[in-house]
């Protein structure tokens, strides 16, 4: 397998930015709560997000930093969420125990 390109990894990045902040709008305008939680952004970044135009999103999405990042940082988390040294029977518990920790470092954050 060859390595990407830097003009590969830019163009990757764009698509996903692009995608991110397509399915980030949908969510918003959909139910804002729900999204609130799931994206694990502020009330003023939805307003914010649903509000951009296609244009706006397009211009946005070109940038070459990655929009949206990985939320989990602890370690625990990530054990639950790939079920490392669980059996599958454990799996829907540890997904729910994960996202309970999540959660909570939600309405921290908020």
């Amino acid at each position: 397998m060859t390595p990407m390109t830097s003009e590969q990894i830019l163009a990757e990045i764009r698509e996903a930015n692009l995608s991110y902040l397509m399915l980030a709008q949908s969510l918003i305008r959909a139910d804002r709560e729900q999204a609130l939680f799931r994206l694990g952004i502020s009330e003023d970044n939805a307003a914010m997000i649903a509000a951009l135009t296609p244009a706006q999103m397009m211009k946005i999405a070109a940038s070459a930093t990655l929009l949206c990042r990985m939320r989990s940082d602890d370690e625990m988390v990530w054990g639950l969420l790939t079920s490392h040294g669980k059996l599958p029977a454990n799996d829907s518990v540890s997904r729910l125990h994960a996202s309970i920790l999540m959660a909570g470092r939600h309405q921290e954050a908020a």
